[in-house]
């Protein structure tokens, strides 16, 4: 499995990168989608467009500064590098952490429910994470450690785990499993985003360590350190919103 050419085509001489043409895709992709189900969850589909222009650039920034601040010797003697993001250089932890609070604060201000907003936002997270993923295989980027597996990324004749795919197949199949479970098993606001973070850390924890790149904390992965923190938040939060539901049907 060989990349293609990064560039994905050119206007007027500009040329537009498979990475940004795949997270911009996946971004529409599930803006349209929560519109559509917004009503589901007695949420305005305007107020879905106001949170996107929220959480487009924010998320952008967000993940970039969390991998600037994490990969801050690649930068500090460059820093006009700090804006090219045309190669990659996203951190999606980084991302989610600045949306949620920038989401908490428009939903506070629109008084929308922001755990009932968290619960229809959580699966198209993965859908979108399923497919910007394939960025970094065009970038060849990300990749894992050597192998010859028969599904190997190769890479200058060289074969890697191809670490993108693993988190792509899981992230769609997550999308899938959250969808379903959203629409036959939801009960209460805020379980659909904790499974998110459960199920979603808890491949990011395996796959990050096939990674060569991970970005560090001293000795530590820095990836797997958030993963098993949010895995713990996770399930704490879940059944703390579980008990408080419960409680307002006794």
């Amino acid at each position: 499995m060989t990349a293609p050419d990064p560039v994905a085509f050119s206007i007027f001489g500009v040329d537009i990168m498979w990475y940004g043409a795949l997270i911009g895709s996946s971004f529409m992709l599930a803006v349209i989608i929560t519109y559509v189900r917004a009503p589901k969850f007695n949420i305005s589909p305007d107020f879905i467009l106001t949170l996107t222009i929220w959480i487009i650039p924010f998320a952008m920034i967000g993940a970039r500064l969390y991998y600037v601040i994490f990969s801050w010797d690649k930068y500090a003697d460059n820093l006009s590098e700090i804006f090219n993001i045309r190669n990659g250089g996203l951190a999606i932890h980084g991302g989610l952490i600045l949306c949620f609070i920038v989401s908490y604060f428009v939903c506070k201000k629109h008084k929308v429910d922001f755990l009932n907003a968290a619960d229809l936002v959580a699966p198209v997270i993965s859908l979108a994470q399923a497919i910007g993923r394939w960025g970094n295989f065009f970038n060849e980027e990300a990749h894992g450690i050597e192998t010859d597996l028969p599904w190997a990324q190769i890479i200058d004749g060289v074969g890697y785990h191809p670490t993108f795919l693993y988190e792509s197949i899981w992230c769609f199949l997550l999308f899938i499993f959250l969808m379903y479970w959203t629409n036959h098993h939801r009960k209460f606001n805020g379980q659909i985003i904790c499974l998110y973070g459960i199920l979603y850390s808890a491949e990011r924890f395996v796959v990050e360590g096939f990674r060569t790149d991970s970005l560090m904390v001293g000795p530590l992965r820095q990836a797997q350190v958030i993963s098993l923190a949010l895995i713990a938040g996770c399930i704490i939060l879940y059944f703390i919103f579980r008990k408080k539901q419960m409680t307002k049907l006794q």
